[in-house]
């Protein structure tokens, strides 16, 4: 009788962080990597990583958040289609690719929950660009060719060690645009 008690109370612990779907631009959790949980008869359940999934879905809303992903899947860089791009919650470090200027219908990146150190000048060239959210990464600093998107309405800087000086040259190049930090 306590075995089906405690299975029934891991289902409904397990089926209650299931989802991963971001509505809102900030986000106070950061999610962690997908796991899998695993129970046999006589051991207590384990939670193991699963494999990172790479596969970059089709359709111009692409959502790789919470993958675990260490790096951007080169086949998403040079999908010119994208106009939403979440990459939230994952562990990418270091820079986006230069490459990124390929994203030039991209409306929307949601970059927010990694461990970045630095973003590309060329995030300046995507003209379309609306929402930029980098929050709660590890940036030290900001490229001045952010103040070039000038269709930009909300940039998320909130939780990074960037330099004042760097975001007040790019907020006097954007007007208009709602700053986060």
């Amino acid at each position: 009788m306590y075995k089906y008690l405690i299975i029934a109370s891991l289902a409904i612990l397990l089926g209650a962080g299931c989802d991963n779907t971001y509505s809102n631009v900030t986000s106070n959790s950061t999610p962690t990597a997908p796991t899998s949980t695993t129970m046999d008869n006589n051991t207590a359940p384990t939670t193991t990583p699963t494999a990172i999934d790479m596969t970059v879905p089709s359709g111009t809303d692409v959502d790789m958040s919470a993958r675990g992903l260490t790096s951007v899947p080169a086949e998403l860089i040079n999908r010119t289609d994208i106009t939403r791009l979440n990459l939230s919650g994952n562990k990418l470090t270091g820079s986006l690719p230069a490459e990124v200027r390929n994203l030039q219908n991209l409306t929307y990146l949601d970059l927010s929950n990694n461990q970045m150190t630095g973003l590309p000048a060329e995030l300046g060239q995507l003209k379309k660009l609306q929402v930029l959210n980098v929050s709660k990464n590890k940036l030290t600093g900001l490229p001045l060719e952010l103040g070039n998107l000038t269709g930009l309405q909300i940039l998320d800087v909130y939780g990074n060690n960037y330099s004042q000086q760097d975001l007040d040259k790019i907020a006097a190049l954007l007007t208009g645009v709602e700053i986060r930090k």
